[in-house]
């Protein structure tokens, strides 16, 4: 794999494959980012068009968010880079994650702040960046959309990304934006449909990379990095 306009790489969280998490957000989601299989839904109204989004770039946590990759830029490159981060970072446990409202949509948070989150996602910002190719005027124009916070504009500018670093947060998306009434549905259903995953202790022990191989593709699954330790 190489650079170029037709393929992104992201660093993203994901629960293991055996991670009974895993299971139910495929299912909620209706596709499964390893095999890139559909998978049923749960039998709720509009749920394949309210999942839209989160489908297409695949249940995680943005540590890196998608990117294109310099010129040159071989695969070798990227997992070289995951690698060196990895190694410096050791595995830990995740908080407890809960069903949320996030700004209209719902994701799962952790429900107790978590330094070790914080300190992979900034160390997959900093420590991949040279991979990344600089967005054009048109991406960061449609960034930047009705205006972002001084600090989310240098972000965007420096990083490609407004939220890194101060203003990163740790969210898994299940939802595009929801009217009242759609929330009013979807939040006890999503609580219910992942109760029993998320009961589970979970620890995160590695770094996935996933790779959009084409603009319209969905995201997939591509490496496993694990952490030190």
């Amino acid at each position: 794999m190489s650079g170029g306009f037709d393929s992104r790489v992201a660093f993203y969280y994901a629960p293991a494959e055996d991670d009974p998490l895993w299971a139910a957000a495929a299912d909620w989601l209706g596709r499964d980012p390893a095999s890139n299989a559909p998978r049923p839904q749960p039998e709720l109204p509009d749920i394949a068009a309210i999942t839209t989004d989160a489908r297409h770039y695949a249940f995680h946590a943005t540590l890196k968010p998608p990117m294109r990759l310099r010129a040159g830029v071989t695969w070798a490159d990227v997992t070289r880079t995951a690698r060196d981060i990895a190694a410096a970072i050791p595995a830990f446990d995740l908080p407890v994650l809960g069903v949320a409202d996030l700004h209209g949509f719902l994701a799962l948070r952790e429900t107790t702040p978590s330094p070790d989150l914080q300190a992979l996602a900034d160390a997959c910002i900093a420590g991949a960046d040279h991979l990344r190719e600089p967005p054009d005027a048109a991406e960061l124009a449609k960034r930047r959309g009705k205006g972002l916070p001084a600090a989310q504009d240098a972000n965007l500018v420096r990083w490609g990304y407004p939220y890194v670093f101060a203003t990163w947060f740790f969210h898994m998306t299940l939802t595009r934006r929801l009217t009242l009434v759609e929330a009013a549905l979807y939040r006890p259903a999503a609580t219910a449909h992942f109760a029993a995953a998320l009961a589970q202790p979970r620890r995160v022990t590695d770094l996935c990379l996933f790779t959009q191989a084409a603009p319209e593709a969905g995201f997939t699954l591509a490496e496993r990095i694990p952490l030190r330790g």
